[in-house]
């Protein structure tokens, strides 16, 4: 997750690419906006020549802009219509833009030429299934390409278009062919099970369900599917423990709290997959999914996209891309995303809440918080939306209205579930360090600490290095914090604002060597960060570096430091740093021997300005995340 602020708010399938491979240019890169049938009208004005128009989407592409890629690759088509790799180019960035019936008029075209082009053949084929049309799709599906990725999609898109002739025996021999790595055994399994619920072998449907299950039931579809199979074969009891077992490797999903409310008031659960259709989406979107958790963007936004065309109302598949926009720094269009998600849906109320992150980290401070005080009024027991909204005051500086909020918050949760929602207790110390009241942030920040389980490694680290650099800030506890801080770095021995606080504990004992070392290993993980390249120049300026100190500060003020920051590295430039006071004594520190002259120490910040303690996480970071690598809801 990326942070933003100052230092005290910011320290806390390669397979599936195969598929896209032979039909995207290794130069192009894309991300996704907001689904869009066409786009005859361009907000982007085109370039007067067709190299112009090339260059522009070149370059947007490799900004992730598909928008403008989309839009100038259209005109640079027209400039130059027999180009074959143009129109390559061009239909990749329609397709992964939404802009769906461009996409697919360029599949056609590309469809003729030489050489199949297996994306535009999938692409095809996905149109025709949707119109009903099985049999030509399975033979676009059949010209989508070889390698595993391929064989994968195009098998389990053959077999939902046999279950969309109602061929339920058809159907499931095809997906049966699928061999291979483990996951695809679980791939087959769960759609085999899908395609014979679809087809009214309930038998079979159930056999293989709970084989996919059994397999995996950390996957929230597969969990998913299985308990609505069961619960509408009336065994309600296997349901609600599925769903509750869920809970306990990813607390509080709202897809997974609205069945189990359901399921405990007597209500029924609609299917997973009532068509052919929503079969073949489900495919896509599957695919997508593990395509965006590794990192593939491309890739996943295509199939995303594809799924969504197939089945509009798949709101996981929604929020998954927006999801991967979110990731992508596409805010915007991330929210066009999460917006279109509709209010019917458990969903709805996560994507709310992250449309306000989502404005806060666009610049949108007060459109945020409006926006989040409109959700809370709608919803004013619910935590995750006090909380949200906690976050957007403490990102805009507003500290006391941020406490306040998050001890609403947390009086709502009550003792029970405090170890769930550890971090209202460190956001809430982390509000109250900055707003000057350090007795209440200090019993926030160990009770939070008292709260994080064992198994969230780099959260115990976030909350250790900010509880002891403020400890080392306000020259307490130094042993303690020295403990606390070399364990936050063999928890996190990768995150370079960690490091960094140990080098500025050394710092303040004195110890310039050893503050040099560890500030140099921090700037080595974390160049781009201007506090780090601050604490290094300083480092440099007590150890008689002071040409390196001087670049160092230089560097930091270059690099958009906080305007308080700023005005001290400014005046470090003009007058470099004042003589150093006598240094503390600890067992860290030891006094030095009468006949040595003992190192000094720095002199404690200025009461009224001081060095900001680092630790607390961005804004976006959800509710009750067990660290900065949790995921919304989405599958």
């Amino acid at each position: 997750m990326i942070m933003n602020g100052n230092a005290a708010r910011r320290r806390t399938l390669s397979a599936l690419t195969l598929l896209l491979a032979s039909s995207v240019p290794t130069s192009l890169s894309a991300a996704a906006a907001q689904p869009r049938e066409s786009s005859p009208i361009s907000e982007y004005e085109p370039a007067e020549s067709l190299e112009g128009n090339f260059l522009s989407a070149y370059i947007a592409g490799a900004a992730k802009d598909t928008s403008a890629a989309a839009s100038f690759y259209r005109e640079a088509v027209k400039g130059d219509p027999r180009n074959a790799e143009l129109l390559e180019r061009a239909f990749v960035s329609l397709l992964a833009d939404g802009a769906m019936t461009d996409a697919f008029r360029a599949a056609e075209r590309l469809s003729t030429r030489e050489g199949a082009n297996g994306l535009a053949q999938l692409s095809l084929g996905v149109r025709q299934l949707k119109a009903g049309q099985y049999s030509a799709a399975r033979q676009s599906f059949g010209r989508s390409g070889k390698g595993a990725a391929a064989d994968l999609t195009s098998t389990l898109l053959t077999a939902w278009s046999y279950a969309g002739a109602n061929d339920g025996k058809r159907a499931l021999d095809t997906v049966n062919k699928l061999r291979g790595e483990r996951y695809f055994n679980v791939f087959r399994d769960y759609h085999a099970g899908l395609i014979a619920n679809l087809v009214g072998d309930k038998a079979e449907a159930e056999r293989r369900l709970k084989a996919a299950y059994d397999a995996d039931h950390n996957t929230l579809r597969i969990v998913d599917g299985y308990a609505r199979f069961e619960a509408a074969a009336g065994k309600t009891d296997v349901a609600i423990q599925a769903y509750t077992d869920f809970d306990k490797v990813l607390p509080r999903h709202p897809i997974v709290t609205d069945a189990l409310d359901k399921l405990k008031a007597g209500k029924p659960l609609s299917q997973l997959i009532n068509s052919a259709q929503e079969g073949a989406s489900e495919v896509l979107y599957g695919l997508g999914s593990a395509g965006s958790t590794q990192g593939d963007e491309l890739p996943a936004v295509v199939y995303l996209r594809l799924a969504l065309y197939l089945n509009p109302d798949h709101g996981v598949a929604r929020l998954t891309l927006a999801d991967t926009l979110d990731r992508m720094k596409q805010a915007d269009r991330a929210n066009e995303a999460y917006g279109q998600i509709p209010a019917s849906s458990p969903l709805k109320l996560n994507a709310d809440i992250q449309i306000g992150l989502n404005l806060e980290q666009m610049g949108k401070g007060e459109e945020a918080l409006q926006h989040l005080d409109a959700v809370q009024k709608d919803h004013p027991d619910n935590v995750d939306v006090i909380s949200a909204l906690g976050n957007v005051q403490r990102s805009r500086k507003k500290f006391a209205d941020a406490a306040e909020t998050y001890s609403r918050a947390i009086k709502l949760i009550g003792p029970a579930q405090e170890a769930g929602y550890w971090t209202l207790f460190y956001f809430r110390g982390t509000a109250y360090e900055r707003a000057g009241e350090w007795p209440k942030a200090e019993a926030d920040l160990k009770k939070a600490l008292d709260l994080i389980s064992p198994t969230q490694p780099n959260a115990r680290a976030q909350v250790l290095n900010y509880l002891a650099y403020s400890w080392v800030d306000r020259n307490m506890n130094i042993d303690e914090s020295f403990k606390m801080l070399k364990q936050a770095v063999d928890l996190s021995p990768r995150d370079g604002m960690i490091i960094d606080s140990l080098g500025w504990a050394y710092f303040r004992l004195g110890r310039w060597d050893d503050a040099v070392r560890e500030l140099e290993k921090a700037v080595e993980l974390k160049p781009g960060d201007p506090t780090i390249n601050d604490h290094l120049g300083d480092g440099y300026w007590r150890t008689g570096r002071r040409l390196e100190g001087k670049f160092q500060w230089q560097h930091a003020k270059d690099l958009n430091p906080e305007p308080d920051d700023l005005a001290k590295i400014n005046a470090k430039l003009k007058d470099g740093l004042p003589d150093p006071d006598k240094p503390a004594v600890t067992a860290q520190n030891p006094p030095a021997p009468a006949e040595q002259t003992p190192a000094p120490v720095a002199a404690p910040h200025n009461a009224e300005n001081p060095e900001l303690p680092k630790g607390a996480p961005a804004p976006s970071e959800p509710p009750g995340a067990a660290d900065k690598t949790d995921k919304k809801p989405g599958g």
